[in-house]
């Protein structure tokens, strides 16, 4: 007997065949694909090789594709809001005052230019009377207040072996590189990277008044904080790991593990001075910090703080400090061109008051009944997963059963909060916009560190409605998709069920399958850092993302450089096992319906097609090395090939014969979910 839900889901998103066959041209884009290029040979060039051929990336992008294309559907939105909140003299409500002092204060460029380095006066002035470690540690609480990531990270966090109360975190950090290998390769490309590094450093610092010369020095002595602080750090891959990254101890455990940091001056400035205890996630790096705060001069720690000072500011202050911040970013990213000011001040306002404009943006964009419809279909890939794990052959009925209990827990939040955060707290007056920036900054460090000690509100969201983006959340053992990727190429209304399925169908299923990754199997029902897996089960686990991490270490990213099999391992297994899931939903939705060809297309050769277009992208090569080094994802070519290529469903869609390149052999073909 069928669940209930997925006759629910039925009744609410199937469209009769006619519409359909309408339709169908709007949501899949037949001619960015590339015929003379076999399915069975490299599906990503097959659906998306046309539309990657005939495609420039924006000037003022990194990379270009699906979703940056609904992403700049949506900023247009938030542009119109954020005019609008502007043009009203008198705000009707505190929240359209908020966005209109604050956009209002980015687009101001007259004023940035006639102010120059002077918002940043006070702070520097305050820099150069550091005299004691007490002095230094205060400033740095001061500084991580206003969102500034010097030498350490610290911020609350739901406690992952206690996950409905939130605990104090402390964590390696301070870099100003994107990751901590950029500091510890040595191929010619990040020396040089490194250089240029100093450069912008010494240059930035001589826009704030610092001689050359100095400022060159100053350089070369922030270069060597830095590098001592990576060499101190863990890796990416090996923070993948939630049980290396938890040691829970006194804060007097932390006083003696980095007693040369004044903790009472820096917990006493954030407000935490009676903190009982927290989660220290890498000793080793307070301990090598310890022996640099003894042996590092305060001068080069002053000269360090100025310039993360500087470089945090920079995009907010008079375009002198605007195009050297992006000089360099050019030479990470590729970019060409600045974003138009519009662009990056509507940015901000979602980073700042993300939840004060998403609210004025799902009024706009996203209707209840869509909130109900995403519902019925997340219920229907629950359903989907659940029949899929009662099917798997490789585990214990012991291990099902827990699975099958956190599968059940899950939580759903679509499109929006169900309770939007208050800001009447936040207080911003007209003037300099880098002073509403740290005026934003403090009430969100404020608020999150009020937190520390109390039950963990599970219905707070990490990211704001507009993101076209979504996640899944292991303390909390939820599910979180934004309504800003609730849309088309994800999802249509209007769409036959093929599509919709191999859209928001295979994002939902990847954010379901994160609960079961490599990470995410290590929290229980509960949201609890918990094993509950047998050892023979957890085994058998592990023999099978062992081959995902060699199938993705063979890909090659951009030049010689492969993707890193075991950092883009999570979410690998999601797309593959979302796939799955998505496929199998797909199939149940389609039981006792017509199955027209569209096209000339089945639907489940459909559902692989809309994958395929979802992650449609073109790249530069700077960003494509950029996010192979720093990023968990895998670039889209392999996102689409790598799990398709380990699924017989895909295979039989196609008619692709082993031997081909879209089909893993038997030996080496990988499904765990």
């Amino acid at each position: 007997m069928k669940p209930v839900h997925r006759v629910i889901l039925l009744a609410a998103w199937s469209v009769c065949a006619a519409m359909q066959a309408q339709a169908q041209s709007r949501v899949i884009d037949l001619s960015g694909r590339d015929t003379t290029c076999s399915p069975c040979r490299d599906f990503f060039q097959y659906a998306n090789g046309g539309w990657v051929d005939r495609t420039e990336i924006p000037s003022s992008y990194r990379s270009y594709g699906s979703f940056q294309i609904l992403a700049d559907k949506n900023r247009d939105v938030l542009h119109e809001l954020l005019e609008d909140a502007v043009r009203k003299t008198t705000a009707s409500d505190g929240t359209t005052g908020l966005l209109r002092t604050f956009y209002g204060g980015c687009m101001d460029s007259a004023r940035a230019e006639a102010d120059g380095a002077k918002p940043l006066a006070p702070e520097l002035a305050r820099i150069d009377t550091l005299k004691t470690p007490a002095d230094v540690a205060a400033e740095i609480a001061r500084l991580h207040q206003r969102g500034v990531g010097v030498m350490f990270g610290f911020g609350a966090f739901p406690d992952f072996k206690r996950s409905t109360m939130t605990i104090a975190t402390a964590a390696q950090g301070g870099l100003g590189l994107p990751d901590r290998d950029y500091y510890t390769r040595d191929d010619s490309v990040s020396v040089k990277l490194r250089q240029e590094y100093m450069a912008h450093i010494a240059r930035a610092l001589a826009l704030i008044g610092t001689p050359a010369d100095a400022a060159r020095g100053q350089s070369e002595r922030v270069m060597a904080i830095e590098t001592s602080l990576a060499n101190a750090s863990m890796t990416n891959v090996q923070r993948r790991d939630p049980n290396a990254v938890y040691h829970k101890m006194k804060t007097g455990d932390l006083r003696a593990l980095a007693p040369a940091f004044a903790w009472n001056a820096y917990l006493a400035e954030r407000g935490l001075a009676s903190l009982a205890e927290l989660n220290v996630a890498q000793p080793d790096f307070f301990k090598a910090l310890n022996g640099m705060l003894k042996d590092v001069p305060l001068d080069d720690w002053k000269a360090y703080l100025r310039w993360h000072i500087t470089d945090d500011a920079s995009p907010f202050l008079s375009s002198a400090f605007v195009n050297e911040n992006f000089s360099f970013q050019k030479l990470l990213s590729g970019v060409h061109e600045l974003l138009p000011r519009w662009k990056r001040c509507a940015q901000y306002t979602d980073l700042y008051l993300g939840e004060a404009l998403g609210r004025q943006y799902v009024k706009r964009s996203f209707p209840p009944e869509a909130k109900q419809r995403a519902l019925a279909m997340v219920k229907n890939l629950e359903a989907a997963l659940g029949d899929r794990i009662a099917a798997l052959d490789w585990m214990s009925d012991s291990t099902k059963a827990q699975a099958r209990a956190k599968l059940k827990a899950f939580g759903e939040k679509i499109g929006y909060p169900d309770h939007w955060r208050d800001y009447s707290k936040l207080k911003l007056e007209p003037g300099p916009f880098p002073g509403m920036v740290d005026r934003a900054s403090d009430f969100e460090s404020r608020r999150r560190l009020a937190q520390i000690g109390k039950s963990v509100d599970r219905l707070e969201w990490r990211m704001t409605p507009p993101t076209v983006n979504a996640y899944y959340n292991p303390s909390n053992n939820d599910i979180n998709f934004p309504a800003g990727i609730l849309q088309s190429p994800f999802y249509d209304p209007n769409a036959d069920d093929a599509v919709n399925y191999g859209g928001i169908g295979a994002v939902i299923g990847h954010e379901m399958t994160h609960g079961f990754d490599d990470q995410g199997r290590k929290f229980d029902a509960q949201g609890n850092l918990r094993d509950w897996w047998t050892g023979e089960d957890a085994r058998r686990y592990k023999s099978r993302s062992d081959r995902i991490v060699d199938q993705f270490n063979g890909y090659v990213g951009v030049d010689t450089m492969h993707v890193n099999g075991k950092l883009t391992l999570g979410e690998n297994t999601a797309d593959l096992g979302g796939l799955a899931v998505a496929y199998h939903a797909l199939e149940h939705a389609l039981e006792g319906k017509p199955r027209p060809l569209i096209d000339g297309f089945t639907p489940e050769q459909r559902f692989f097609l809309s994958y395929a277009n979802v992650w449609r992208a073109k790249y530069r090569p700077e960003a494509l090395r950029m996010q192979i080094a720093t990023n968990p994802h895998s670039p889209a070519q392999w996102r689409v090939n790598g799990p398709l290529s380990n699924l017989p469903e895909f295979a039989q869609a196609w008619g692709c014969k082993a031997g081909d390149a879209m089909v893993r052999g038997d030996s080496l073909q990988v499904r765990i979910w």
